[in-house]
Order: C-alpha cells, then structure tokens, then sequence
C-alpha cells in the first residue's frame, strides 16, 4: 500500500433483486467502460478496472427487492466515460441492454450547462451517470 491508496475506493458492493438481469445490464455497462469480469459465485459476480471493482450480488439476506435512488441512501454511481461522442453513444447503446435515460429533455446537460453527461437508469432502479472528460 502506497500513500496515494490510502483512501481510494476499493470496491462497491450492490445488492440486487435478480441477478441474471444485474449481470447482462451491468455487465454490458461496465465491460463498455473497460472493466473485466473478475469474479464469480453462485450469488454474484464482479468486474474489475484498475485497483477497483463492482460487485452484484442477489444475497440470500436481502431484506426487500426493491432499490429505490430517491431514498436514503445510494443515489447514483458516476463513470468517467471519455469522449462526447462515446457518451452519447453509449447512451445511445443503453437502451437495448436494460437501461433508460434519465432527464431525456434535459440532456446532455442535465448536471448543468458545463457538464456533458449521461444519466442512465436500469431495471431495477440503479442509476449510472456517464460523464465526458474531454
């Protein structure tokens, strides 16, 4: 451990109601901004970049199986996505893998007039915001 991980986020667990469909949507997301599958077990999975990884997993201690952003709680997962274009692209590309756009009418400037970014939401509720670094 160096002195400039102390601090950096070292996983995100989510739990999630089914996890077939947190896999195909998540996974489809998260391979697109350069993670790879890392782990694997009969309740869950998890992709890797860097240092970091995200985890699904349908824990048999769920206590509800819904995710609801507008709660206390986790509201959102934020990705540098690279350029425009691949934001767009990716938001784009979303729908056919189980995820909508949030703010359709407010984008690509939903987070204001200087930020260029995609909010995207899936099946069960989880929101990802896709923003262009360029």
């Amino acid at each position: 451990m160096t002195a400039d991980s102390i601090g950096a986020l070292h996983h995100i667990e989510l739990w999630v109601p089914q996890l077939q469909r947190a896999r195909d949507e998540w996974g489809w997301l998260l391979t697109r901004l350069g993670y790879e599958a890392y782990q694997d077990w009969p309740d869950g999975c998890s992709w890797r970049r860097g240092a970091t990884y995200i985890v699904v997993e349908e824990s048999p201690a769920l206590s509800s199986r819904l995710h609801e952003r507008t709660v206390p709680g986790l509201n959102h997962l934020a990705f540098s996505a690279g350029s425009r274009e691949h934001v767009a692209e990716l938001a784009a590309d979303a729908v056919g893998h189980g995820w909508r756009e949030l703010f359709p009418e407010r984008y690509p400037h939903a987070g204001g007039p200087d930020h260029f970014a995609a909010y995207l939401v899936n099946s069960d509720g989880y929101e990802a915001e896709l923003i262009a670094t360029d």
